[in-house]
């Protein structure tokens, strides 16, 4: 007899990416079918993403009213809607491991994509260059006034091109690049002697290495200048360290093998820093969730990728624990006009707790608001032609969420769900009187701001 799902804490089993039969699609439409008609007798995840829509109407549509007269053919689109949010794993279904159904549908997603373009003899050229978010940032940041006009989405010069040439929504905002990356700022703050450490604050003692992310490094310095700041008042030693990017553009993919070199590349980098004694902090959800779960489910008997796992925080979670452990150094003013917290998808799936929400309202006499609904950004998802519609679709509730509070700022651990979120509000308002859109921020920049350590 089947047991009951969801009485036991979700489990996940190592990828079994090197294996061949990981990418026979007979073995594949086999496994999709069976995953696919348990979806189908459940239907608890209708509402999350695009996915379980287009797969229950697939259903409702065949002549049998059941799976076994879906085509295969028609499952890319179900596939295709995927953000890889791993909400569906970790909060609505009932058969994941270890119930015996062994279900993990974003998994799954991610071997069709990784077998699909086996198939196909390669990765889809435009995502494959976004991915190159090193590349990408290194060669922009000496262009980075050109290139930022050039991405504006006000452009109706450069955005109608690229979205003709290259399948980027001219609709989409997208990220702008910083003339100086975190990695020059850290280092000239260093060698002016511009981050002091306090020694009377709770926790001194601690270290940690701040692992930058690509869009720390390469989009938003300031919040990696803001947690610097934050931790230093807390006693806190900071070292900036950027080995590379975790990869999580080529895991949407599904290029698995491109992701593995980088977990082999970053922690073998890290290695050395965490033997010192440092703690790693990542500075966005997709990040943590790549160093803290994903690379070890690629790279299951990896030390290096191991050790860095279990050395890995997020950035306000290690906030909360100092708060929790030490105590917070002194010194913290409201902040006027109000937080709304998001709650990235990301952030979520590592099941930690809303660390975001609960470092905003370490903040005193300070109006905090919670959104955990998904922005739908998801990476290029939120970017290229052919899901941005989606993407605006699935965001809209939580976008409606966060005006409702009426706050002037709102934050995420996922910097892009955060501007996603307020471009959703900025479309929703139309042409209408609107009160002003809220200020996306990343939470440590708020906690920093708190402090007056920025302004």
């Amino acid at each position: 007899m089947s047991r009951e799902g969801s009485l036991e804490a979700p489990t996940r089993h190592p990828l079994n990416w090197q294996d061949p039969s990981f990418y026979d699609l007979e073995n594949l439409d086999a496994e999709l079918r069976r995953v696919f008609d348990i979806c189908h007798g459940c239907r608890r995840c209708f509402n999350l993403c695009d996915s379980f829509p287009r797969l229950f109407d697939l259903v409702d549509e065949a002549e049998s009213g059941e799976l076994d007269t879906v085509s295969s053919e028609d499952f890319g689109p179900v596939v295709d809607a995927c953000t890889l949010c791993d909400m569906c794993y970790m909060t609505k279904c009932p058969y994941v491991p270890p119930h015996e159904f062994n279900l993990d549908f974003p998994h799954l997603m991610l071997r069709y994509r990784a077998a699909e373009a086996k198939a196909k003899g390669g990765f889809p050229f435009v995502q494959g260059q976004l991915a190159k978010m090193d590349r990408n940032g290194t060669m922009a940041a000496p262009v980075a006034g050109l290139a930022n006009w050039g991405s504006k989405r006000s452009n109706k010069l450069t955005r109608p091109v690229m979205e003709k040439v290259a399948g980027i929504d001219a609709r989409a905002e997208l990220p702008k690049f910083a003339g100086k990356t975190f990695m020059m700022r850290a280092k000239a703050d260093d060698a002016s002697g511009a981050v002091m450490v306090n020694t009377a604050a709770p926790a001194y003692g601690r270290k940690v290495a701040i692992f930058a992310t690509c869009f720390v490094n390469y989009n938003n310095p300031d919040a990696g200048i803001a947690a610097r700041k934050v931790l230093a008042h807390n006693g806190v030693e900071t070292k900036p360290a950027y080995p590379g990017c975790c990869g999580m553009p080529h895991l949407e993919s599904g290029n698995i093998e491109k992701v593995a070199e980088q977990a082999r590349k970053v922690s073998r980098e890290l290695k050395p820093l965490i033997d010192e004694g440092y703690d790693i902090l990542a500075l966005t959800a997709s990040c943590g969730l790549m160093l803290k779960f994903e690379w070890p489910l690629i790279l299951p008997e990896d030390e290096y990728v191991k050790a860095l796992a279990q050395a890995t925080f997020d950035i306000d979670e290690y906030v909360v624990d100092i708060a929790k452990k030490e105590g917070l150094a002194d010194g913290l003013k409201p902040v006027d006009g109000g937080v709304t917290a998001h709650l990235a998808c990301h952030a979520r799936a590592q099941n930690m707790g809303p660390k975001s929400a609960e470092m905003m309202r370490l903040i005193p006499d300070t109006k905090v608001d919670v959104v955990e609904r998904c922005s739908g950004h998801g990476g290029t998802f939120g970017v290229m032609k052919e899901t941005f519609d989606l993407a605006m679709k699935v965001g809209k509730t939580a976008a409606r969420n966060v005006a409702k509070t009426e706050n002037k700022y709102v934050t995420s651990d996922c910097p892009l769900a955060a501007k996603h979120l307020v471009h959703e509000i900025e479309t929703l308002n139309g042409e209408s009187e609107a009160k002003p859109l809220p200020k996306a921020h990343h939470p440590i920049e708020i906690m920093a701001r708190a402090y007056g350590l920025i302004d």
